[in-house]
């Protein structure tokens, strides 16, 4: 029989978990304690770091289905904080149109990711964190400067994509590894 106690700490539990993703995620837009770009920081490490958790799962070459899905609705997040319109459906279209410009980066990533947990399925875990962080973070970037950009009704040439996306990972990785140390040193406790 359940313990008829701790069904308010229960209750408290749920109703504050809710109340951060609802802050920290579904309705970032709408603080006003953080700046837009405060936000969009805080937007891409979120996801940046979920998506590095999602492809901790052993499992080669079943990332890109997640976490292009997770990376989607990152760029509508970026969106609704930067204000601009966008369909559900259209946030998968410019993740999908962003692998293309980036492609072959993203490509070899996915590879070297499903690769990685075919020859070392248990070890890949830990050591694709800062491959898939820093693929998320570069992502996240990219839709950024784009809808910073679209609000001024400009877009971004290519080779400026390709720019962005090659710093940002990079910047991303190097996350990524201080993520992998974080999650290492809460395993150790």
């Amino acid at each position: 029989m359940p313990n008829i106690e701790k069904i308010p700490e229960n209750l408290d539990f749920l109703s504050s978990l809710k109340e951060k993703i609802s802050r920290n995620l579904t309705d970032i837009e709408s603080r006003d304690d953080l700046t837009t770009d405060e936000k969009v920081k805080q937007i891409i490490h979120i996801f940046s770091a979920t998506c590095a958790g999602a492809a901790v799962q052993p499992i080669p070459f079943a990332d890109i289905f997640v976490l292009t899905t997770i990376q989607a609705y990152m760029a509508e997040r970026i969106a609704a904080i930067r204000g601009i319109p966008m369909q559900k459906g259209s946030a998968l279209e410019l993740v999908t149109d962003l692998g293309k410009v980036i492609g072959l980066g993203m490509l070899a990533q996915q590879a070297a990711l499903g690769l990685y947990k075919v020859g070392l399925p248990f070890l890949a875990g830990f050591t694709t964190i800062p491959l898939v962080y820093g693929l998320t973070y570069g992502i996240g970037k990219v839709l950024d400067h784009l809808f910073i950009e679209r609000a001024k009704d400009k877009k971004l040439s290519s080779e400026e994509i390709k720019n962005i996306w090659k710093s940002a990972q990079k910047e991303g990785k190097a996350e990524g590894k201080k993520y992998r140390k974080e999650m290492k040193g809460k395993e150790k406790a």
